[in-house]
């Protein structure tokens, strides 16, 4: 799962109490752009994509599917996923998955399927971290129990990396701010040379995926990585800690992944085709997404002892984080051996799959994600999710018993191995690629769905009305709806965010399928991320008391997905993609060193064209369902499946030829990158490259257009 801010939360800081005296005309119009919308009914139960009478049968629908839904219900589904460790590969996680597949069928879900995929998953046979100059301190590597929260004396296993290299190494040690590359330029600055140093790092505030801290670590020359957990990003700086609060108490460990999947997802060792028997695999030194340093996750009660025995310069003000000491550099005189061996085995991980078949367009679907694995239980990280998914699974079945199918297909997906690169995700989207590049109509994906009351989602910008219509229809359990508490002090433009960056399930079909996506979860303070305080206790007193907004969550999916399901005309907005297009050129523009570099000219004429096009498609679709033309739209709705997929560039972008959305990628510390091809030729100087990937958006703006034409000709 990819956390924002390390796993932590802070409160909203966009928009203005200015703007607030604007928002009850905003919230009742729920409009992005000063175009009109769809014809749909007047009046707040408007949605867009169906007709008046439509409109009024999904209203009652919808309504029905959540007074069914029941926060009782969805608790006890928490508390099973959340009852024991179940980490990827494990046997516990093959058996949550069975008990996933044996729910769905009860429910009436039809066609359950567990998909099993070999994958590299090594697990560690000995980690070990010991400070062996000027004096012996021994990591203890281990989560303190409390005596309130029973779970917390279960054993969770080892405390490693995911995807750590094996070794033995021994090497003075430096502290290296978060790891990322300015901060060990600025150690060469003054003398300090990584190269053969172990580096401790801590998870830092702007989030930086540890993966690409290791990337750095490796390109620099160290031996060894330790990354731990500052008191000042989640533990006493932010407020009460664990039992008593929402943040990490000095014993907690953040684990996790290092892999680099931001080069390449899914299983290192069959990167861009799916992990299926008979598959051919690379040998693991091949692999790009695998790296070659160790590393070890370390709580900041194991931290402190080695911060206090560097010597060397004081660390800058901002390096120093919540410690009551002094923060210095190093190197030395603290030496550190760090062991870690892995097994380097592949394990067999388990995708379940269910659908509720379409009674009119079975052939167009709607899928459901959500990943099951944790890193010991995952309240947060993914069980909430996952409870969520199966309250969910269990009232649409129920409707479906009653008669109230869903026109188009509704898959439910429940994936494997997400903490370890996205891997059963990427591995199903690989599998299954060409019916997905026909049939889907979108991703909509719940990682963790609470953390907290506060809601937020990204999305491509075409599915942006159907996120803040389903908001503005669902009910905050604090009072108001889900979109009034959203957008207080927000802009209207600025409450889904349309930027996508990656660590997250939703990759795979966008970057790599060129599909539309939602991500949706409700956020609040949260410092246990990926330790063994994320459990059943953190959830029931901090996170979701009463299971309130995991159960809103199952609302907020389940309208959404009924919406995409059953909407007479699919509900995309092609304008309001033309128009964040527009800011992504216009952000380009004003990357120092472009003026009189790049011409983009071109590209903005093409821009300009295409949001021509989606106008006349927003013109074609209004009349269709003013005329109550069914065959029309279903030709209409069968094209407008195509216009997403023509954001894919076919060679991918320069050096990350999977990823190949021309207008999305991650960067390597999963933040969102606009441009991707573009902007990363400009960041490294490299302006022939730049050109010709002007070029390629160019040529794939145009090719949108050509989509977006083919929506309104005569067929």
């Amino acid at each position: 799962m990819r956390m924002k801010a390390l796993g932590v939360w802070a409160a909203p800081a966009r928009g203005a109490t200015a703007r607030r005296a604007a928002w009850p005309v905003l919230l009742s119009l729920v409009v992005l752009a000063p175009r009109p919308m769809l014809a749909q009914p007047a009046g707040p139960a408007a949605i867009r994509g169906f007709g008046a009478a439509a409109a009024h049968r999904q209203a009652a629908l919808e309504a029905d599917l959540a007074s069914r839904l029941s926060r009782d219900s969805t608790g006890a589904y928490f508390r099973v996923f959340t009852e024991r460790p179940h980490p990827a590969g494990s046997i516990r996680n093959r058996e949550l998955a069975e008990y996933l597949a044996d729910r769905l069928r009860q429910y009436g879900w039809e066609d359950v399927t567990l998909h099993r995929y070999d994958v590299l998953l090594p697990w560690p046979d000995r980690v070990k971290v010991t400070m062996v100059a000027p004096s012996r301190f021994e990591a203890s590597l281990v989560e303190d129990g409390y005596p309130v929260d029973r779970d917390s004396y279960q054993d969770a296993g080892p405390t490693y990396l995911g995807m750590s290299a094996s070794g033995d190494v021994t090497g003075e040690l430096i502290y290296a701010n978060s790891g990322n590359p300015a901060d060990y330029e600025w150690l060469k600055a003054r003398g300090i040379d990584p190269a053969g140093k172990i580096a401790l790092v801590r998870y830092s505030n702007p989030y930086s995926y540890r993966g690409f801290k290791a990337l750095t670590a490796e390109r620099y020359g160290l031996k060894a990585m330790l990354i731990y957990s500052d008191p000042a990003e989640d533990g006493f700086a932010r407020g009460p800690t664990f039992p008593d609060g929402p943040w990490g108490p000095e014993s907690h460990i953040q684990r996790g992944a290092i892999s680099y999947d931001f080069i390449v997802p899914g299983d290192p060792l069959t990167p861009g085709w799916a992990s299926i028997d008979g598959a051919r695999r690379i040998a693991e030194a091949e692999s790009r997404a695998v790296p070659k340093i160790i590393a070890v996750p370390l709580s900041y009660r194991d931290a402190r002892p080695l911060l206090q025995a560097l010597g060397g310069p004081d660390a800058p003000a901002a390096w120093r984080g919540a410690l009551p000491m002094n923060y210095r550099v190093g190197a030395g005189p603290a030496t550190v051996r760090v062991e870690v061996a892995m097994d380097g085995k592949t394990r067999s991980i388990w995708n379940v799959e269910a659908r509720i078949r379409g009674s009119d367009q079975p052939d167009q679907t709607v899928v459901l994600g959500n990943h099951r694995d944790a890193w010991v239980f995952g309240a947060v990280d993914p069980s909430s999710g996952t409870a969520t998914q199966l309250e969910l699974a269990r009232v649409l079945g129920a409707l479906v018993r009653e008669g109230k199918r869903p026109r188009r297909t509704i898959v439910m997906a429940s994936w494997d191995a997400e903490e370890w690169h996205l891997t059963g995700s990427t591995e199903w989207g690989e599998q299954f690629a060409e019916v997905l590049g026909r049939q889907a109509v979108a991703y909509l994906k719940v990682d963790g769905s609470t953390s907290g009351s506060i809601f937020g989602a990204s999305a491509v910008a075409s599915l942006n009305p159907l996120v803040l219509e389903t908001a503005r229809d669902v009910a905050d359990p604090a009072g108001g709806s889900v979109l009034e508490r959203w957008a207080r002090g927000q802009p209207a433009d600025g409450l889904v965010e349309n930027k996508l960056g990656s660590g997250s399930d939703y990759t795979v079909f966008l970057n790599h399928l060129g599909l539309p996506i939602v991500d949706l979860a409700f956020n609040g303070p949260y410092g246990v991320y990926h330790s063994i305080y994320d459990n059943y206790y953190w959830m029931t007193h901090h996170g979701d008391p009463g299971f309130r907004y995991m159960t809103a969550m199952a609302e907020v999916w389940g309208r959404m997905a009924l919406r995409l399901a059953n909407a007479d005309a699919l509900p995309f907005d092609f304008r309001l993609t033309a128009d964040r297009v527009g800011v992504f050129l216009t952000e380009l523009g004003q990357v120092p060193g472009v003026s009189g570099r790049l011409d983009l000219r071109a590209a903005g004429a093409a821009r300009r064209r295409l949001a021509a096009a989606a106008d006349r498609v927003e013109a074609a679709v209004n009349a269709a369902m003013a005329a109550g033309d069914q065959a029309r739209l279903a030709g209409l709705n069968q094209r407008l499946l195509a216009v997403e997929r023509a954001w894919l560039l076919p060679e991918g972008i320069p050096g990350r030829p999977w990823f190949r959305h021309v207008l999305y990628a991650p960067k390597f510390t999963y933040a969102a990158m606009e441009l991707p091809g573009v902007r990363e030729a400009v960041d490294e100087g490299n302006w022939v490259r730049a050109r010709e990937q002007v070029a390629r958006l160019t040529e794939r703006m145009e090719a949108v257009e050509r989509a977006l034409a083919a929506v309104t000709a005569e067929k």
